[in-house]
């Protein structure tokens, strides 16, 4: 009800012609608009064409709706003159019955005009600024820039009147020219007519160009808005927010699509066309057309050859395209350089670089949710051709796209439309190993690619800054979690990618490379900086999620760190850190008393997925006894309690080895050899079913036993 919010207050400073001429008595009473304010707001009126048939069920109900709503509040006034105006109203309205659309494009006018007149007055009358824009969100998701949209048709219908009128004076004129007999009197008519045709034309044609104009810069706005929104579905690949809500746009395109069509309409109704008007308005139908294409669902942005996959096209104009022969649209691989070549829109490139099973589809309409789709379905990469790599450039840096292209026939176009538009750009891998690299290849170029940028072009080097922002995000996004990385982890992160080890160094202004993202191995371990928070982040969102949210993990912490915030801490404090050492580990630092009387900081074996797999992180931690008090100091049963689940601490989990194992003399001063076959029994906390290792507490158990401890080793984290 905002916008008649605002009309209430401007109808004081309207003429009363304006009034009338907006609520006319005998089809729109103001009556109306003011009692049903808030429903006819709430319909959507901005779909209805006079000429679509398809739409009339719909716009029966309304104008049955509307006719109702006016009878029952008819009977809901108690004020007899209201009561008897209102079901007069109602019964003249049932006229429309046999034009329901008239009726519907009626009210949709009238809104738009409502909005116009708004949009002028807005600047001159104070008052309205008090009230909250007419452009509520509902108005604003039905038709982006609706404000655009609306003074562009009030211009067509103005324009339309203009020509009505040299119509009409051009009648006049040739029946003065029949009719009168005296020379003078018919000098005098004629050169009078022809001068009110003269004006009217020059009038007409000023219109026009300013019409022709405005259409092209809202145009403009409309494919800005197109880019914007390839550009934020880009971005939500790094969890940036994303609305796929493709139905305003494609309301905005049919709206211009219908403009061009009436202005070159009105460009041909002149006696003497302007052929740079034609050329304009050709220019911009053909950039509508070739704009509309849209890439709805797009493929994984990591393709492994062999492997099924599906992506989904939609064109907004769909239903204004030409029956007949149903539209093919096709698919293709192609390479950076074929991508940098397309810049003549219609060019397919001729160089075939992979072979792309199942890559045709037909372009169908739903009618239910007015799109029009080609939906690729079970689509593979047979093979692919790579080209020379450079230096050191792996084959996981390589980046490629699909191409989608159609010929295409709108009806009221007296020729066919070659379209195209391109994927996100994608990896192809041929081994599941590759995965992560290639995974960071898209996740570097989808965090710092510029919106306009030649296909795809990316930066080397970035600012630390940047880099932060977009791993709190991807890691927030990908765990599906409101908690997020706060400045300590942050503080970590950059000196681990860095390699320093200063606790107080300021990291904010350092630039960070690709090399250092994904290249370069960290110092002293077999994986690259986006390996290991690759590994943190899948842990996280399989085991772990509800942990983090919570707030029960520290995360990513460092040593000097770990030490400063736990040395005066009692024994059996203890927080939950992401482990250092592996890929995908979690790990329990706490305090605990050292020989000599002291206190020191240890560090249990990381927990990795497959120990999380088989007891969860809860029970784990209770079956450890002396670790009491997360830090700071939350005793561990309150705030874990809720993650325990109903086994026993001493439930044993029964393991069949068939080993053969020695273990040797090591800086723990322990030797033992088991042989043969035997059941072990362990801790929950110790549970494994792999052979133990040097860095992993294990006892044997006795022969014919089943009793066992564990051995809780410090391992260097």
């Amino acid at each position: 009800m905002a916008q008649w919010t605002q009309m209430q207050m401007l109808i004081q400073y309207l003429p009363d012609q304006t009034i009338n001429e907006l609520y006319s008595a005998t089809t729109f009473p103001i009556e109306v608009r003011y009692f049903l304010a808030d429903w006819i707001e709430e319909q959507r009126w901005e779909d209805f064409e006079v000429d679509n048939v398809d739409q009339k069920v719909q716009a029966e109900s309304l104008l049955e709706q509307i006719i109702a709503k006016l009878q029952t509040k008819a009977q809901e006034i108690s004020n007899v003159v209201d009561k008897m105006k209102l079901m007069q109203i109602s019964r003249h309205m049932s006229m429309f019955s046999s034009q329901p659309l008239q009726f519907a494009t009626m009210v949709r006018d009238i809104l738009r005009k409502e909005r116009v007149l708004l949009s002028t007055a807005s600047s001159q009358i104070p008052n309205l600024q008090q009230f909250p824009h007419f452009s509520s969100r509902e108005v604003v998701s039905t038709a982006p820039n609706m404000r655009d949209v609306d003074h562009l048709v009030l211009k067509v219908l103005e324009l339309q009147e203009c020509r009505k009128r040299i119509h009409h004076l051009q009648e006049e004129l040739n029946w003065e020219r029949q009719n009168f007999e005296s020379l003078h009197v018919v000098c005098f008519v004629y050169v009078h007519a022809c001068f009110s045709v003269c004006v009217s034309t020059r009038v007409h044609a000023h219109l026009l160009q300013e019409t022709v104009d405005c259409l092209d810069q809202c145009q403009a706005r409309l494919i800005s808005r197109l880019k914007a929104w390839r550009w934020e579905q880009h971005q939500a690949t790094i969890g940036l927010p994303f609305d796929d809500n493709l139905s305003p746009l494609q309301t905005w395109c049919e709206q211009l699509l219908g403009v061009n069509g009436k202005l070159r309409q009105e460009v041909m109704l002149m006696g003497e066309p302007i052929p740079e008007l034609q050329e304009k308005l050709a220019r911009l139908l053909q950039a509508l057309i070739q704009s509309s294409l849209m890439v709805d669902k797009q493929p994984p942005q990591v393709i492994k050859t062999q492997s099924k996959f599906s992506t989904t096209v939609r064109y907004l104009l769909g239903e204004k395209v030409a029956p007949g022969k149903p539209v093919m649209v096709k698919a293709q691989i192609i390479t950076e350089m074929q991508a940098r070549s397309l810049g003549q829109m219609g060019t397919v490139p001729s160089e075939n670089v992979g072979e792309l099973i199942n890559n045709s589809a037909i372009l169908e309409h739903n009618t239910a949710s007015k799109s029009t789709c080609a939906t690729f379905r079970n689509m593979s990469i047979k093979k692919i051709k790579r080209a020379d790599r450079k230096g050191s450039e792996s084959v996981t840096e390589e980046k490629f796209a699909l191409l989608f292209s159609a010929e295409i026939t709108i009806t009221g176009c007296d020729k066919p439309y070659k379209i195209q538009m391109i994927s996100l750009p994608v990896v192809i891998i041929v081994h599941g190993s590759q995965d992560n690299n290639a995974l960071a290849t898209i996740i570097w170029d989808c965090a710092f690619s510029e919106p306009d940028r030649i296909p795809f072009v990316v930066p080397e080097r970035v600012p630390w800054k940047r880099m932060c922002m977009i791993l709190n995000s991807k890691f927030t996004s990908e765990i599906q979690t409101q908690h997020n990385l706060d400045q300590y982890n942050q503080h970590f992160l950059a000196q681990k990618i860095f390699d320093k080890h200063d606790i107080s160094g300021d990291f904010s202004n350092m630039m960070v490379t690709w090399a250092q993202f994904n290249k370069e191995v960290l110092p002293g371990r077999q994986f690259t900086f986006w390996q290991w928070f690759e590994g943190v982040m899948e842990l996280t969102k399989k085991h772990l999620k509800t942990y983090w949210s919570d707030g029960l993990i520290f995360g990513f912490i460092g040593k000097q760190h770990l030490h400063l915030i736990l040395k005066d801490r009692p024994n059996g404090t203890f927080l939950l850190r992401f482990s250092d050492s592996e890929i995908g580990g979690i790990t329990i630092a706490y305090v605990s008393a050292s020989e000599n009387g002291g206190q020191k900081i240890q560090n249990i074996q990381p927990f990795t997925k497959r120990d999380l797999d088989i007891r969860c992180l809860g029970d784990r931690i209770r079956d450890i006894d002396h670790i009491t008090f997360l830090y700071p100091e939350y005793p561990k049963h309150d705030v874990f309690k809720k993650y325990y689940t109903g086994n026993n601490r001493l439930r044993q989990s029964m393991f069949r080895f068939c080993a053969k194992v020695k273990m040797y003399r090591c800086r723990w001063s322990l030797l033992f050899s088991v042989y043969d076959y035997y059941y072990c029994s362990l801790l929950s906390l110790e549970t494994d079913d792999h052979l133990p290792s040097p860095n992993r507490g294990y006892i044997p158990p006795n022969k014919g036993g089943t009793g066992s401890q564990i051995l809780y080793l410090d391992k260097k984290e």
